[in-house]
């Protein structure tokens, strides 16, 4: 009932992406669970190596035969001062010792490592055949659009504007995903900046829609069957869901990172670039508040991200949520922990109900 060109393209059942949430969240099961179900499971490949990538295709073919996707970080060039990591290192290190994190001497992530990661990723996703594969923070290369294609992977690109949602239809991808400023996580903004980039669902999908001629998916704060029909409504073609899948049994997410969303309010989520240095919203916290202050002088992404990557693990491995990055859009009281395949169901059974109203 909820067919459209988008499902019969990715051929799959209903209109509903797994958001690819890097990170360890998108499980093989999660992944699989959601395929299983009918949508569309997709790895969050942005911090996997080739070897944990491979892998992880591996193991999700292993718990389905339906399409999945795979997601991958655009390579962007990064100019962090040597003054800039000292600064941002003596603000952390009060957080460090608060969690006896001892700071070896870490490897900065650099620009050439970054693309050399990236194209690797990409031999991968075409050794494998993975059908569909998205892209985050920007777009691919031609040359690498045009080998992706001669082996008929799907090219999803990520929006936060019109302008930016044109500039994808333009290099020749084949859907394109408009994040409202309701999404959780990392914005996905690369012509224009962060604030420019913070424009609502409601807002964006029709401007998106009317100005493209490739299926637009919706993304941001959608977490049931009316937001599902919403965004039909607007003239999208499918939705893309991340924190209602997080709060999924079958998601990766730390358990304090489910349970923070499951009790947060809609005012709890904030944006903040003070775990990684690119703009996200998540679940205000002591180190968002602690951090708050130095925000805008810290370093960029991907050197912040590393810099706090062992703040980040040491709080989760002691139970400690005041210094987790609590990845959540702003629709948190929607959130439900229950199976894939339960709130699968929910979801197509509230839809179906409201068109035939």
């Amino acid at each position: 009932m909820l067919h459209n060109e988008m499902t019969k393209r990715m051929q799959i059942e209903h209109p509903i992406i797994q958001a690819p949430m890097a990170g360890g969240i998108t499980t093989a099961k999660l992944v699989a669970a959601v395929s299983n179900s009918g949508g569309l499971g997709s790895i969050g490949a942005g911090y996997l190596t080739p070897a944990q990538l491979r892998k992880q295709i591996k193991e999700v073919k292993q718990l389905t035969t339906r399409n999945f996707g795979v997601n991958l970080f655009i390579p962007n060039e990064c100019k962090v001062s040597k003054d800039q990591i000292t600064i941002a290192n003596n603000v952390l290190q009060p957080i460090r010792d608060k969690l006896n994190v001892q700071q070896d001497k870490l490897e900065m992530p650099t620009f050439s490592r970054m693309s050399e990661l990236f194209n690797e990723q990409i031999k991968i996703v075409i050794e494998e055949k993975v059908p569909i594969c998205s892209f985050t923070f920007g777009i691919p290369t031609k040359e690498v659009i045009a080998e992706l294609k001669q082996n008929q992977i799907i090219l999803i690109g990520t929006a936060t504007t019109v302008r930016e949602a044109m500039e994808i239809e333009r290099i020749g991808m084949d859907i394109v995903v408009g994040q409202g400023s309701e999404a959780g996580g990392h914005r996905g903004n690369f012509i224009n900046n962060f604030q420019e980039g913070l424009i609502g669902l409601m807002s964006l999908i029709p401007q998106v829609v009317d100005n493209v001629s490739i299926p637009v998916i919706a993304a941001g704060g959608i977490m049931d069957g009316r937001g599902l029909m919403a965004s039909l409504c607007l003239g999208a073609k499918g939705v893309q869901m991340g924190t209602a899948f997080l709060a999924c049994i079958e998601s990766g997410a730390h358990p304090l990172h489910k349970e923070a969303i499951l009790q947060a309010s809609e005012e709890q989520t904030v944006l903040t670039r003070t775990f990684s240095g690119k703009w996200a919203r998540g679940i205000k916290n002591n180190f968002i508040e602690e951090m708050q202050e130095h925000e805008l002088n810290l370093p960029d992404f991907p050197v912040q991200n590393t810099l706090t990557q062992s703040i980040r693990k040491a709080s989760s491995s002691q139970n400690n949520q005041d210094f987790m990055s609590l990845w959540s859009g702003q629709s948190p009281r929607l959130a439900k922990n229950q199976s894939v395949e339960t709130f699968m169901n929910s979801i197509i059974t509230d839809a179906t109900k409201l068109r035939l109203t």
